[in-house]
């Protein structure tokens, strides 16, 4: 159109120049607005495929993680089954010594108790998730809770040495059995990612108007860029083809969601010289007769 108007201009007119100069300028803001609005449409294009292209990462991610729960979930149901299945079978079949038939009891237990924690994880975190588990908040007494679960892994794991070192009468607001649940699985955990021959550290007292309760274990650490991520669903270090540790990837999930319910926090630092402390802070029972002040 300019151009059309440009040759049609004499150069005879009056303010000819200025004509010249004002279709140049009008041409030049043309070809910027052209620019600006291809711009535009670049970026918002870029900005749009940049999203697909996380979505898309963060589906296979989750999708990844999922197989390897099912994986996980597949071995961690079947194992204790066949384990108990195999020495009930020895029990019935054969005449065992009396120390023997003991033996293969306490590991059929063991085993079960595997079964039902798994269940009692995968149960309660699908409830918790959903909405379909409502706290039932009641005044709970922290350290019966903790002492009740180091006896019953104590009694599980007899070769295994547990320092403990908790202080009485602490008291929370809490639902006991998600709270045993907690316990179980940060215990639980330090016995599977250390060695037979260590030791697992427990501590429980009060600090700032807070029950803190630790876990500590002298296995190989949690590597700095591992520490967020291990309290995600589903997530487990490694792969699961190539893992030796057994576990579905729920346990510290849970804890966190469990914490978080209860309006705490829970974090994992690294222990010296080797291993980690996993750290919970709960806040105390307010106004409560059976509370006592260090």
């Amino acid at each position: 159109m300019y151009i059309y108007r440009f040759e049609q201009l004499r150069k005879d007119e009056p303010f000819y120049a200025e004509k010249i100069l004002a279709l140049d300028d009008a041409k030049a803001r043309k070809s910027m607005q052209y620019i600006g609005e291809g711009l535009t449409f670049f970026v918002l294009i870029m900005v749009g495929a940049a999203y697909v292209y996380r979505t898309i990462r963060r589906q296979i991610k989750i999708a990844d993680q999922q197989q390897n729960f099912m994986m996980a979930i597949t071995h961690e149901l079947k194992t204790p089954i066949a384990v108990a299945r195999l020495n009930l079978e020895t029990l019935q079949k054969r005449k065992l010594q009396p120390e023997l038939q003991e033996k293969l009891i306490a590991n059929t237990l063991i085993e079960t108790n595997r079964l039902n924690t798994l269940t009692s994880n995968i149960l309660i975190a699908a409830q918790l998730e959903g909405g379909k588990h409502h706290v039932n908040l009641q005044n709970v007494n922290f350290t019966e809770l903790v002492d009740h679960c180091l006896r019953d892994l104590s009694g599980h794991y007899p070769s295994r040495q547990f320092t403990c070192d908790i202080h009485e009468e602490i008291w929370i607001n809490a639902e006991p059995l998600l709270i045993q649940i907690l316990i179980s699985n940060l215990l639980e955990n330090a016995v599977k990612y250390s060695s037979i021959d260590s030791s697992v550290a427990v501590h429980l007292y009060k600090e700032n108007n807070k029950a803190r309760f630790s876990v500590t274990d002298e296995g190989l650490g949690i590597a700095a860029q591992e520490k967020k991520k291990i309290f995600n669903k589903f997530y487990r270090v490694g792969s699961e083809a190539m893992r030796k540790t057994k576990g579905t990837g729920l346990g510290l999930f849970l804890c966190k969601k469990i914490v978080r319910d209860h309006k705490g926090n829970i974090v994992v630092i690294d222990n010296k010289p080797q291993g980690s402390i996993f750290i919970v802070q709960i806040p105390l029972l307010k106004n409560n007769v059976n509370e006592y002040t260090a």
